[in-house]
């Protein structure tokens, strides 16, 4: 699950932000909905997006987001191969803590995420079966109406 290989270069850069205005907005009036998405992906499904949001944004206003939040730029960092920088992943997200998590979002999206559908949603839509595909575009269809 784990890359074996010696870390990269992360995909953008922790400031650039700007660089993908839809997820800078969402991140800058709803970090609770970004992070629930990027610990849903990290997570491989196992935590909702919902769930994932819910605490954190109990944790924004208890006052210490940044020490459960930096533990998923620890996965995306270890999985992916990726340095660890500017400096630690915890002083990131303490002193940086929206560009951390945009960088995080656009990271996921390069890898080829989509991650406004979630992880369940992303492995229907990514199988090769027809029936998988069927069910997906049917949700999809009903969803968007």
């Amino acid at each position: 699950m784990y890359s074996s290989r010696a870390p990269g270069p992360w995909s953008t850069g922790l400031c650039d932000c700007f660089s993908d205005c839809k997820s800078c907005c969402l991140t800058y009036w709803c970090p609770c909905v970004t992070f629930g998405r990027i610990a849903e992906i990290v997570d491989e499904g196992a935590t909702s997006c919902v769930a994932s949001g819910a605490l954190y944004l109990l944790l924004v206003w208890v006052g210490v987001v940044c020490c459960y939040s930096c533990t998923y730029r620890s996965k995306i960092r270890r999985r992916y191969a990726l340095e660890e920088s500017p400096c630690g992943d915890c002083l990131v997200h303490c002193f940086c803590g929206l560009c951390a998590l945009c960088q995080e979002y656009r990271e996921l999206q390069n890898k080829g995420f989509n991650m406004g559908i979630g992880y369940l949603f992303y492995n229907i839509h990514s199988s090769s079966t027809s029936l998988a595909k069927s069910l997906f575009y049917s949700w999809s269809k009903f969803v968007s109406r």
